[in-house]
């Protein structure tokens, strides 16, 4: 990664805080989205939901990008309003859209470039209370293929697509040694996922050891959503 310039969008804690860790120890230059300026990283303020602040200060050619900004809105079918939904595909795919337009020219400069978006095990797996988050993060991968397909072969674009992951956006879900040790059951190999997991997997689609690799959904989620323990 020496020199590639790389954005990274959702960088203030989790799995970006971690994914921009491990780009920078690789030489990379690392460009970061958040919503405030505390991560400790340099970072251009941006809330997703809004307006795109001033890029100016952005190189003319970008190596990669990646899209974490996440939502766990978690509740029954029945008590979802229209609002929760508009709320999910803001954050997790019209952002997304935003962004990727505005650097496409950036990318296509790189020839080639790496876009990687962050999904759900939820859209592979039907899950209970998840149909909220499940449809925007299903439209980010639709998302994704049509630009590795419509780009290609100057951008790969692929997902990543986690389980229920230590973070801080998932705290809720893992408040007590008794929610952790459930969560850990419910996947096959018997752990909710740690941020190297899924960073893991972004490095590697960003780097050139996944040059063949574009239009795929990773699914890195401890076999939840494809493997069965009976």
């Amino acid at each position: 990664m020496v020199d590639k310039n790389i954005v990274v969008v959702g960088g203030n804690s989790g799995i970006g805080k971690t994914l921009i860790q491990k780009l920078q120890n690789s030489g990379a230059n690392v460009f970061v989205f958040a919503r405030n300026s505390n991560s400790g990283f340099n970072t251009i303020e941006w809330d997703v939901t809004q307006d795109l602040p001033d890029l100016s200060s952005l190189p003319e050619v970008i190596h990669g990008l990646v899209y974490l900004p996440g939502t766990i809105n978690l509740k029954p079918f029945h008590r979802l309003k229209i609002e929760d939904f508009q709320e999910d595909l803001n954050i997790n795919l019209l952002g997304a859209i935003k962004i990727t337009q505005a650097l496409i020219n950036n990318l296509k400069k790189a020839e080639p470039a790496s876009l990687v978006y962050v999904s759900t095990a939820a859209t592979k797996l039907g899950m209970p209370f998840h149909s909220s988050v499940a449809v925007s993060k299903s439209a980010i991968e639709g998302l994704a293929k049509s630009i590795a397909a419509e780009y290609a072969p100057k951008i790969r674009a692929n997902v990543v697509a986690p389980s229920l992951t230590d973070t801080p956006l998932a705290g809720r879900l893992l408040s007590t040694d008794e929610k952790r040790a459930a969560s850990d059951q419910r996947h096959p190999l018997k752990r909710v996922g740690k941020t190297e997991d899924i960073s893991n997997a972004i490095y590697y689609l960003l780097s050139d050891e996944s040059s063949w690799v574009t239009g795929q959904v990773f699914g890195v989620d401890g076999g939840m959503g494809s493997v069965k323990i009976v």
